[in-house]
């Protein structure tokens, strides 16, 4: 399965949300998949085999709970194939953050002549 067909799913996109911040048990992420998305635990299973057997997250096992934590390997590969677009939106943000400058030093002179806006 390709990259963008694991994170093309809402519920696999969200499951590795969470394990972004930090390592979590199969149960707690089939919870939060059945509280945000409405499918059940054996659902939520199949999404988190999907994204072990593409490299997206690894398991281990601690007794009777398998701790799920995410491998950024295949992140890394979209990273470096959204490089050949990432010219695209720079230039845009960074007239954004021109634009944004030149409010704030708008609103500072206002408010340094009297003018509180």
């Amino acid at each position: 399965m390709h990259a963008f067909d694991v994170l093309g799913d809402p519920v696999r996109r969200r499951l590795l949300e969470l394990l972004a911040e930090g390592e979590r048990t199969a149960g707690e992420l089939a919870a939060v998949a059945h509280e945000e998305f409405g499918i059940s635990q054996p659902a939520a299973s199949q999404h988190l085999k999907v994204l072990r057997e593409n490299g997206f997250a690894t398991v281990r096992a601690e007794g009777a709970r398998r701790l799920y934590v995410v491998d950024t390997t295949p992140l890394r590969e979209v990273d470096r194939w959204l490089e050949h677009f990432r010219h695209f939106w720079t230039t845009r943000m960074a007239a954004l953050d021109t634009e944004i400058a030149r409010g704030k030093r708008i609103r500072a002179q206002h408010h340094d002549e009297g003018n509180p806006e």
